[in-house]
Formats: C-alpha cells, structure tokens, sequence
C-alpha cells in the first residue's frame, strides 16, 4: 500500500518514523508511488535532470524483462541538501530488489544482466556518470532467506543514518513500469527548458 512522502524533518531529512506514532507501521522505508515520487521531488533542474536519469535506468531494467520487485532509493536526493549542504544533490542512490526470470543461473545474470543493473564496478561507474544513478542491485529469488535478510538489514543500516549518525527515512517504490510517472516527469522536463 502506497503512502505519502512525509515532509522533510527540521534536519532536513525524511523522518524514519511517525514521530505522532513512532510504533506504527507508517515509517521508513515508506511505500509510495512512481508518480509521487515525480511530483515530490521535481522540484529544479537537477532535481528533474537525476529523475530522468533514474527513470531511464528503469527503463533498461524493463526492457531487459526485470519488472518484478522494488527499489529502495536514497543518498542526498532523499535529503533537503539545497537548505543543509547548500548545494543541489548529485546523485540518486538506489538498491533494486529483483525477481529475475525462473531458471536463469548466476552466469546468465552476469552475463545477460551487469551493465544494465551495475554488478561489476565499472558497470556502476558507468550507470553513475551517464544516468546519476549509484545503482545496487538484490536478488530476490537468488538468495536464501538467510542472505536475504542479513542485505536487508545491511542497506536498511546504512540508510537508515547520515554519516553524521543522524536517524533518517528513505524511500520504496515499486519496480513495475509506471508510465504516468514518465509523462509527469517529461511535463516538468518541458516547462524548464521554457522557463
């Protein structure tokens, strides 16, 4: 269930939890829709610019077949850095949770799969300079369960802080193509080259 991008906290951060509630299941990571996403954080020229970037290395993920799961998506794009760094965000730091396709060994992966999602370190490097995506990636059907959750628990501790320790919240949306999103973020793309 999709909720709505809390506002940023007074640090700048998205809160990781319901600071009314803060034993409720509305926290962090918070499920929200593509279009959301657009419409929250579309807010300048960089801004539009990382999220075209990031859409656009969706669509190399969808192409390739990969549609199901989700992604979790932080790093200073989540953060209200133009107010507490003074300066535009770089990047958006993303982990995609993947299905891959039922009978696909970990050879095929790699072979069919790294520079599209960013296994390999020159693959990421690549993604990062051309769609200023900082691109992870795990597998959901290709892991145990016990590895499953000791990746999750490792991504949520690292995102769930600012290097300066500070408690924060991210974001989840869903890995299935949302073409709505695409138009609202080509909307917005529009009206900045107008202004």
């Amino acid at each position: 269930m999709n909720v709505s991008i809390p506002d940023w906290t007074a640090e700048g951060v998205l809160p990781p939890v319901d600071a009314g509630d803060p034993t409720s299941l509305n926290r962090s990571p918070y499920h929200v829709s593509l279009l959301d996403l657009v419409e929250h954080f579309g807010t300048s020229k960089e801004r539009i610019r990382i999220l075209d970037g990031f859409l656009r290395y969706r669509s190399g993920l969808h192409e390739a077949g990969l549609i199901q799961g989700f992604q979790w998506l932080d790093g200073s794009y989540m953060e209200h850095v133009e107010a507490i760094e003074k300066r535009s965000p770089n990047d958006i730091d993303v982990v995609s949770f993947i299905e891959f396709p039922s009978g696909m060994s970990e050879m095929e992966i790699k072979t069919h799969y790294s520079d599209i999602i960013g296994l390999t370190r020159n693959s990421r490097t690549l993604i990062k300079r051309q769609l200023m995506v900082d691109a992870f990636m795990v597998p959901l059907n290709r892991a145990s369960s016990v590895d499953l959750v000791a990746l999750s628990t490792y991504w949520y501790g690292v995102w769930s802080h600012r290097r300066d320790r500070a408690w924060k919240g991210f974001i989840q949306v869903s890995l299935m193509p949302d073409h709505a999103a695409r138009a609202r973020l080509d909307s917005l793309m529009g009206q900045e080259e107008n202004v």
